[in-house]
């Protein structure tokens, strides 16, 4: 029974994939029928094969919205099919992006850029910049994978150190630089949601969330330099020695060289054709980012003569990450069901009048003030951020604010990056606590409060500043 169910599992989320994709190009309403059906069959085995412990919040938003269709005044069963595919562009882009994480995994590619770029982080403050960084960086490719891949690293260079500001200094340059992902990388699946559900310009949001992030890293260094200070830790001679002992037995510089244009050439490649393409054809985002993955992926291993290893990849991927995105993927289809339940009902027109009325009552508090603390609290219920995301997007699409789609983009991707680093029933803060061996509240809260509110402070004065000048 259980294999039959496995098996089915399986086979419903590459089902669903492919009539995705297939509806994104043919119009026909049969494709989407038969894609509403298999969502149906996809969380059926979903509730069979996960615990009924662990999967409550599905099943609850299934049936939050089941009841609202029941009592609002559209056709049920049409009103429920139509919710099972709503989010299906969120469902197709979960199940194609782990596929990044494969090419990866190839080659030492963040080894071979120490080794090249060490001299530019020989102290502190160079060295945590350059985590959080390339913690964002790796973010594009690897998702959660990137906390756990960029915690190894780090410890590969400082293992000898384990004191108190040690484990601060690591976890908090990676935390952070993860969460300022939220607000940026293309294909961070939450960031992308709020872009496209929104209709917000992908360029505009990018760049002005790049931006941020960067502000985000300066506000990071300068708490990491002033902990430095207070605990009277000199953390540069130490890294120094730690990077040269690493460095007598590294690879040869030509190889070094060769891998790190290697790896830089694989970003710009996939980060240039999903923009490239976006310019000139008129797909959605996330069909496009989608598609743009599986050709880029099978382009790797044959530039790289290892085509031989696709089919060995794709058998793993089905047999493995396709049974760990079950939770997620359930997840996405219900919440989609109770967006299209809400939007069935007069819900947007209530949430308008009450901001309006707010408004009226207090006129320096917009909504963009309210927005990234709704997703903070959604995220300390236990919601991880694409879950927030597709739900506040999701209902703030119908609303029709009056601020320009990027500006909200940022007001709930910054809400986002406070949710991910400080909340500690969501997953990236948990995988650095398993990682470092410290409490949730130590690597959350007590380590990064202070940072997140400056963060929320200058996010908001340059929010609030635009909102101005538009």
């Amino acid at each position: 029974m259980k294999n039959f169910i496995a098996w089915g599992l399986r086979v419903s989320i590459l089902l669903y994939a492919l009539l995705h994709l297939l509806s994104a190009f043919f119009d026909q309403p049969i494709l989407l029928q038969l894609l509403s059906c298999t969502g149906i069959t996809l969380i059926l085995f979903a509730s069979l094969s996960i615990p009924i412990q662990k999967f409550k919040l599905p099943l609850f938003i299934l049936l939050a919205g089941i009841i609202i269709l029941l009592l609002s005044d559209a056709d049920f069963f049409s009103s429920f099919f139509r919710g099972m595919r709503r989010m299906q562009n969120v469902v197709g882009l979960l199940i194609v992006i782990p596929l990044i994480s494969w090419v990866l995994q190839e080659e030492p590619y963040i080894e071979d850029m120490m080794g090249v770029f060490h001299r530019m982080v020989n102290s502190s403050k160079k060295f945590y910049f350059t985590i959080a960084s390339l913690a964002q960086i790796l973010t594009y490719f690897l998702l959660f994978g990137s906390l756990t891949m960029m915690y190894q690293f780090v410890d590969i260079v400082l293992k000898n150190q384990q004191g108190e500001i040690w484990k601060r200094y690591k976890s908090t340059a990676i935390l952070r630089g993860y969460g300022l992902s939220a607000l940026w990388v293309v294909t961070m699946p939450s960031f992308v949601v709020a872009v496209d559900t929104l209709g917000a310009s992908i360029y505009i949001a990018i760049a002005q969330g790049l931006g941020i992030a960067i502000v985000g890293m300066i506000i990071a260094v300068f708490f990491i330099s002033f902990q430095e200070r207070k605990h009277n830790v000199a953390i540069t001679p130490i890294l120094q020695s730690e990077i040269n002992n690493i460095l007598q037995s590294a690879s040869d510089k030509k190889v070094q060289i060769r891998k790190v244009i290697e790896f830089f050439f694989l970003f710009f490649t996939l980060f240039g054709v999903i923009f490239s393409l976006h310019a000139i054809w008129d797909a959605p985002l996330m069909v496009l980012i989608s598609l743009v993955i599986i050709f880029w992926v099978i382009a790797f291993y044959i530039y790289k003569r290892r085509a031989y290893k696709l089919k060995s990849v794709a058998k793993q991927y089905v047999s493995e990450e396709l049974f760990k995105q079950t939770y997620q993927l359930s997840l996405m289809i219900v919440i989609g069901a109770l967006i299209y339940a809400l939007d069935e009902t007069s819900f947007a027109v209530h949430v308008v009048d009450g901001l309006n009325y707010m408004q009226e009552h207090l006129p320096w508090l917009n909504a963009l003030y309210l927005l990234p603390l709704i997703v903070v609290l959604l995220g300390f219920i236990g919601l991880g951020p694409l879950t927030v995301m597709v739900l506040v997007a999701g209902i703030l699409h119908s609303l029709a604010l009056p601020y320009p789609p990027e500006l909200i983009v940022l007001a709930i991707t910054s809400g986002s990056v406070i949710s991910i680093i400080l909340s500690p029933v969501i997953m990236p803060l948990i995988i650095i606590s398993s990682l470092n061996g410290l409490s949730l509240f130590t690597n959350g809260i007590k380590y990064n409060w202070k940072f997140c509110l400056v963060f929320f402070i200058v996010t908001q004065i340059y929010i609030q500043f635009m909102v101005q000048f538009w």
